[in-house]
């Protein structure tokens, strides 16, 4: 169990301490809550799972460390960018497969071109963007933002890879 999952168990346990503390009410209504979140998100994470696991049987991690890995430089952290602008889905989709990608030999830089892609590029969240916000802020954003995951990845690389 690494940093992260502790800290949200103890941050979890110390929410359900406090609902307790307030109430039967609160702590029932908390764990409806908790029922309600599991039947929305676990559909979604049994597929995240089902896709983490099988890419990395499928996936070989020569071609990953080939493709993606500390040695393929500027051309891994571009295929990553670009590929990372076509991850639709929020961190729950993205991030495992990152993590996937990492664990399999992709080099600090191209995941963090991938990740900064996906942040900044997502075409799945362009629509919405462009229907709210209107074609003007989209493309000045999409513009101003054009060089930052080849440049992120690029200053990754340089500091971790290179």
């Amino acid at each position: 169990m690494d940093v992260g999952t502790v800290v949200v168990l103890i941050m979890a346990g110390a929410m359900v301490g406090i609902a307790y503390a307030r109430g039967g009410e609160v702590a029932a209504a908390g764990w409806q809550g908790t029922l309600r979140a599991i039947r929305g998100f676990l559909p979604l994470f049994l597929g995240i799972f089902v896709l983490i696991g099988f890419s990395e049987v499928l996936i070989p991690r020569e071609a990953i460390a080939r493709w993606l890995g500390p040695g393929a430089g500027l051309r891994g952290i571009l295929i990553a960018s670009g590929v990372g602008m076509l991850i639709p889905g929020g961190p729950f989709v993205s991030f495992p497969l990152i993590a996937m990608l990492y664990r399999a030999g992709a080099g600090v830089g191209a995941v963090v071109a991938f990740l900064t892609a996906w942040s900044l590029w997502s075409l799945t969240r362009l629509p919405l963007e462009f229907a709210i916000l209107g074609p003007r802020l989209m493309v000045a954003r999409l513009i101003s933002t054009l060089f930052m995951p080849p440049l992120a990845g690029w200053i990754a690389y340089r500091l971790f890879d290179g």
